[in-house]
């Protein structure tokens, strides 16, 4: 199983990013998909989750109403579009699949290798 994540760059405080994760080896339709974050010295901490039909979607509130998380199961791949970004969304960001809708990051079962976004102010 792959993941790959891709999007993730430096941009200004307000700007927005897109991260991708692209998935193989693994039955894609069949998992939830997340993404978590890791800031410098800082643990890993749940951004968002999408169900394996797309109708069930969970965010965190540090995230909502900025974040949205989509995902195309013809191409195998979950996104994360991020808008109005702060300096606090720095971090690693990491794609994960689990077979179910969770936020902690022990229910996931295949993980990314993460992409680095750095807002700055």
């Amino acid at each position: 199983v792959q993941l790959q994540a891709s999007g993730g760059g430096s941009v200004q405080a307000g700007g927005s990013l897109r991260l991708s994760c692209a998935a193989s080896g693994l039955t894609f339709s069949r998992y939830s998909m997340g993404w978590f974050r890791q800031a410098p010295g800082k643990g890993r901490e749940f951004v968002a989750v999408i169900s394996w039909s797309t109708s069930n979607t969970r965010y965190a509130d540090s995230v909502k109403g900025r974040f949205t998380i989509s995902r195309d199961n013809g191409k195998n791949t979950v996104y994360l579009q991020m808008n109005s970004l702060k300096p606090e969304d720095t971090a690693v960001y990491y794609c994960a699949a689990a077979r179910s809708i969770y936020n902690n990051s022990k229910n996931y079962d295949y993980w990314g290798q993460g992409t680095q976004v750095t807002v700055s102010s």
